[in-house]
């Protein structure tokens, strides 16, 4: 395939660590300015979103970028097996005689 590593599990794992993260702080915040807890965490949810995309752009762009790579990989793997269900392997001679 190819050289690089893949990072995927670790980027995504800190990514989700990251927004759980967020969620938390805005919700500890609002808690502790007197918002009930319930109240406070979702808020942390709905304004964790947006504010995660921001705060953690260059994160997400790693993941978004190793998901494509991903899916890259699983698409030539998947073409590559239905070409072999059909016959048509790459350098299969035998047929040419």
């Amino acid at each position: 395939m190819s050289d690089t590593p893949d990072h995927l599990p670790r980027d995504l794992t800190l990514y989700l660590i990251a927004r759980f993260a967020l969620v938390a702080v805005v919700a500890g915040v609002l808690s502790l300015a007197g918002v009930p807890v319930l109240v406070a965490l979702l808020i942390g949810l709905v304004v964790g979103l947006p504010l995660g995309l921001l705060l953690f752009r260059r994160l997400n762009q790693r993941v978004t970028a190793g998901l494509a790579k991903r899916n890259e990989n699983r698409a030539r793997a998947r073409a590559q097996l239905r070409a072999q269900l059909r016959g048509d392997l790459a350098g299969n001679d035998e047929g040419a005689a």
